[in-house]
């Protein structure tokens, strides 16, 4: 497929779905081996999957659950019959989980060109995870951060003199929230006396951010990276234990568990809202802004809150990270 020159390209919107975005950057999608993690039907890794697997070479999807993932494998072939397909079985709870999947990637004969960390938690109640992390900053952080430099390798074998490879990471607008410092002892001295899970999200969600930009600066261009909030949007997510509660009290969902619509409330599709995700893995106007934020398929980083973007805050998010995984990372 010909190149379009960018003048010519559709830009997205708000409105956008990751189906429009893919058309739109289809020379950019063509023959790339992208990895996606959470790709359970009805969420919106999915949905980015699904999209890219229309054009891309080979889409890597990821998840806990063996059988879930199968059926997240055989709807994509429906509407895409001839898509590559990779599952891949990963617990980002289990650092050992985290590695094994790794190994499993890094023999892969492919480079990963874009790798997006979509998977996440949210606004449940304390539970430890077997490495004995709190499971918001397992899933949503540490999880991530380990299988990301894991397979480096495989993602920078990507690069050539015309591409850099991508790393993207799914954010929330909810980072901003108003409170303190993103509460790194959270990470390291999970206290469940301690313990909110809207602040967990929110600090995490910040994480996700951070780690974003301080990735670029330690991989010195290797690597663009990207974060996102993909926008509001009723998903699965929605049915986990303790996240209705939170979420009719903040008046987005009725007594029965549904989005009240609104014009205050700004809902999404699933599809718009994979949108800005697709966007920040292959916009070609994205190449020369490494470590943008992005919300409705545009880069937004006036919306990203202080202790979001503070540059001494990333640097101890890492290193207090790679501690805990018992690794330091080189690129």
């Amino acid at each position: 497929m010909a190149e379009l020159p960018l003048e010519n390209l559709t830009i997205p919107t708000s409105s956008s779905t990751a189906e429009d975005v893919v058309n739109t950057f289809a020379a950019e999608v063509k023959g790339k081996n992208v990895l996606v993690t959470g790709t359970s039907l009805g969420g919106l890794g999915f949905e980015t999957s699904r999209a890219i697997a229309r054009y891309a070479n080979m889409v890597i999807i990821t998840g806990h659950n063996d059988e879930r993932l199968k059926l997240s494998e055989t709807a994509i072939k429906k509407d895409n019959p001839t898509a590559k397909i990779h599952p891949l079985l990963i617990d980002l709870t289990s650092l050992a989980s985290v590695r094994k999947a790794a190994e499993e990637v890094n023999k892969l004969a492919e480079p990963i060109h874009v790798l997006i960390n979509n998977a996440a938690v949210g606004l449940i109640p304390f539970k430890l995870t077997s490495d004995g992390l709190e499971l918001h900053w397992s899933t949503n952080h540490v999880g991530p951060f380990l299988f990301t430099n894991l397979i480096m390798p495989k993602i920078l074998a990507s690069a050539s003199p015309t591409y850099t490879p991508r790393v993207v990471f799914v954010s929330s607008v909810a980072h901003a929230n108003p409170g303190d410092p993103v509460n790194l002892d959270a990470l390291t001295n999970p206290d469940p006396t301690k313990y909110s899970p809207p602040v967990a999200y929110r600090d995490t969600k910040a994480a996700n951010i951070l780690t974003a930009l301080e990735l670029f600066k330690r991989a010195k261009g290797k690597v663009n990276t990207y974060s996102l909030h993909p926008g509001l949007i009723y998903t699965n997510a929605f049915e986990k234990d303790g996240t209705l509660p939170i979420f009719q009290g903040a008046g987005v969902l009725d007594e029965n568990g549904k989005p009240i619509l609104s014009k205050s409330i700004p809902w999404k599709s699933i599809g718009q809202g994979a949108a800005t995700t697709v966007t920040a893995a292959f916009d070609p106007s994205l190449n020369d802004k490494p470590g943008a934020y992005l919300e409705d398929c545009q880069i937004a980083n006036d919306k990203v809150a202080p202790h979001a973007s503070d540059p001494e805050t990333a640097r101890k998010l890492w290193d207090v990270t790679e501690k805990l995984v018992g690794e330091s990372f080189a690129f």
